[in-house]
């Protein structure tokens, strides 16, 4: 399992810190910025926990006064090098967040998050400012829209996302994006994938409260160009999971009765947890068309429930009477983000959006290492 990024910040990472700031500032207390924070309770602390706790302990170490102490960040963040960027620095902008949302360090706090976004991201800490001053929040955010450097233009888009993974959720955007959409109009044929990536983000965002919005926008965007039209089908991608027809027919996977699946079938009837579930199921065109694959998993929960994952296959154009025949390894290995339990799972086979067909199989308990050593002796 990767290395969780939250361990990124550990005590040679921050004495390393410490030794930067000393450099520019000979009084920082070194020892005592990094005691304060790696106490007996930092193990515990989550990723944003922790980048909280820097900032906090900045705050305690450095000069009180904010415009003083941005300068000492700025000459510390100066010293790397061109190009640098690393999201462990998001204590840089959320200093601007926990001390200068005050009206009167307005000008200061925005200059500040645009020169530290291109070392990591200043998308956490916009967020405040949004909700505390909306409109004057999003004036800025559609100047930033319009600059050089593709890290601030990406910050334009992703600070407003209203539901940004680990951020605070935006409310008002989530009841009303129109301020957003005014965002993403400036952006939408961006020339860096880092920013379109972005906005089609954003625009899913928004597909999961306003789905009409969403599919209207994608009618007036796709067909505009190439960069636009990427963006329309990575935004909609949750609707497309929701065999939403109307996005179907606009990127040509409307047809379902010319497609035939046939010999849909499991590789076994049960799989150990940390083992493959394999599938196999054969597609054939009446006529020249598009085709979308897609399969769901309904894994059981904790509670015996169910719950249901779509994962996408392919998509790809048949010719006239042209036939395919596919095969699919499906992991049931515990993740960070899923832990698997034993029971009667299924799989459906999804082609333009329509479900063609279900199978069902057990998933079973994990074998034990001993389990797995007689196994290999038979």
């Amino acid at each position: 399992m990767p290395e969780l990024l939250k361990n990124r910040y550990n005590g040679g990472f921050l004495h390393g810190l410490a030794l930067r700031i000393t450099a520019v500032y000979p009084s920082f207390q070194a020892d005592a910025f990094v005691n304060g924070i790696m106490d007996e309770t930092w193990d515990a602390l989550g990723l944003k926990a922790r980048m909280r706790r820097i900032t906090v302990n900045l705050g305690r170490y450095l000069p009180t006064g904010y415009e003083q102490a941005l300068g000492i960040l700025d000459k510390v963040i100066a010293g790397y090098p061109a190009g640098f960027n690393d999201f462990s620095f998001m204590f840089f902008p959320d200093f601007v967040e926990v001390y200068g949302q005050e009206e009167r360090h307005w000008e200061l706090s925005m200059a500040a998050l645009e020169r530290y976004t291109p070392y990591s991201s200043s998308e956490f800490a916009v967020r405040p400012f949004i909700m505390r001053y909306e409109e004057r929040m999003m004036r800025q955010m559609a100047a930033w829209a319009g600059h050089g450097n593709e890290h601030v233009r990406r910050l334009a888009s992703e600070g407003c996302r209203p539901l940004l993974p680990w951020g605070q959720a935006l409310e008002g955007f989530k009841k009303d994006p129109l301020p957003v959409l005014a965002i993403l109009e400036q952006l939408k044929a961006d020339p860096s994938p880092y920013v379109r990536k972005s906005v089609a983000n954003n625009l899913n965002d928004i597909s999961k409260n306003h789905p009409a919005l969403v599919v209207k926008i994608a009618g007036e965007w796709y067909g505009k160009g190439e960069r636009t039209d990427w963006i329309v089908k990575h935004g909609c991608r949750t609707l497309l999971k929701q065999g939403n027809r109307e996005l179907l027919g606009l990127f040509g996977f409307a047809d379902t009765d010319g497609v035939r699946v046939g010999s849909f079938a499991l590789g076994a009837a049960s799989v150990f947890i940390g083992g493959d579930i394999t599938f196999s199921f054969t597609i054939e065109a009446k006529k020249a068309t598009g085709v979308r694959l897609e399969y769901a998993i309904e894994y059981v929960k904790t509670n015996g429930k169910r719950s249901r994952r779509i994962f996408q296959i392919s998509e790809l154009s048949f010719k006239g009477n042209e036939k395919k025949c596919y095969t699919r390894a499906h992991s049931f290995a515990d993740i960070s983000t899923r832990k698997h339990y034993p029971g009667t799972h299924s799989v459906t086979l999804i082609v333009n959006g329509a479900e063609r067909g279900t199978l069902e199989f057990e998933v079973l308990p994990q074998k034990t290492m001993m389990e797995r050593s007689l196994l290999r002796r038979q």
